[in-house]
């Protein structure tokens, strides 16, 4: 048994393991070449977040989902190089919007160049995904094009904020299905399509990839209050600091509002002022472990959890099916 991939994965299969660590090295090669550039700045800025390492989740996937049909296929590692550049655009998008100053425990691209540095990197990784996607056929492409077209509008759902009369939650949930439950399903689809799988067999995969995704991003959401290392990738209370309205917050925030409890209404104000601050930033989050909504937004991740390995029942029985139903209680695990 060897620990691989994201957050203590552990492959039971010599087999399966084998094929995921073959798979994921030939995937940093691939991303490797497709950040180079003729332009020695270029390449420096792109390779700048490949080089600071990240969990490759969605790359696993793509790997552990090819083995429902045949993982040598010669599709499978573009595509988990597509989604994993497609993925690291993001984050240089994403840094911009949140003005962030660390990404992966090194500076990110905007505090180490600009703002603008890092929007154009951003486009730039996003073209190479392009590239070779072109290579992967038009089907390939429409797939992509329609996942990046959700990922944005999850994007823009987050930044326009809940519709008069919606319920914050229930946007916030909508804003993840597009952000991060998208491009984890595209990983889920193209593996199991790229090694030649069934359609049954990849629509599964595709369903399982949107729930999991949804619990993976929850997990960060409880991990950014909950823990006191740096398993997310951030320091904890990143998220709190800046402002980010993460679900244990607004289960907090619908909580107060419905009981009118003066506590809750008090860690509201907290909240609402400078956690710039750290004596407030470390009192807010001190409040919020002990808060029951921690524990409400542990179960709604252990929830869409169990929902992605309820998609699994209809594959069947082997070391693939295995290792995803255990990346499910990974993603429990860390938020536990």
């Amino acid at each position: 048994m060897t620990v691989v991939g994201p957050f203590g994965l552990i492959l039971r299969d010599q087999a399966l393991e084998a094929d995921v660590r073959a798979a994921l090295a030939a995937v940093e090669e691939g991303l490797t070449e497709a950040t180079k550039s003729d332009v020695p700045f270029i390449t420096e800025a792109a390779q700048h977040l490949v080089r600071a390492g990240g969990k490759r989740f969605r790359p696993l996937l793509v790997a552990l989902a090819s083995h429902l049909g045949d993982p040598n296929a010669p599709g499978v590692v573009p595509s988990a190089v597509v989604v994993e550049l497609t993925h690291l655009a993001t984050l240089y998008h994403d840094d911009v919007m949140d003005e962030a100053d660390v990404r992966r425990g090194v500076p990110s691209a905007n505090a180490n160049w600009d703002n603008s540095v890092a929007v154009l990197t951003g486009d730039f990784l996003f073209a190479r995904a392009s590239h070779i996607l072109a290579d992967l056929g038009p089907e390939a492409v429409r797939i992509q094009a329609q996942a990046f077209e959700r990922l944005v509008t999850g994007q823009i759902l987050e930044t326009a904020g809940p519709r008069d009369g919606q319920d914050p939650v229930e946007h916030y949930l909508d804003v993840l299905a597009g952000k991060t439950g998208s491009l984890v399903a595209v990983s889920c689809r193209f593996g199991a399509m790229m090694a030649g799988a069934d359609e049954a067999v990849v629509d599964t995969l595709t369903q399982y990839g949107e729930r999991l995704g949804t619990a993976f991003q929850l997990s960060d959401d409880v991990l950014d209050i909950a823990s006191d290392s740096h398993e997310s990738g951030k320091t904890p209370g990143t998220d709190l600091r800046e402002g980010i309205p993460t679900l244990p917050v607004l289960h907090l925030r619908a909580r107060a509002a419905a009981s009118g409890d003066p506590r809750d209404r008090e860690l509201c104000e907290l909240l609402d002022g400078d956690l710039t601050d750290d004596a407030r930033h470390t009192e807010a989050l001190r409040r919020l472990r002990l808060h029951p909504a921690l524990e409400q937004a542990r179960r709604d991740t252990i929830r869409y959890a169990e929902e992605a390995r309820a998609t699994l029942a209809p594959l069947p029985e082997g070391p693939a099916k295995a290792a995803l139903e255990a990346l499910c209680d990974a993603v429990v695990h860390r938020a536990g």
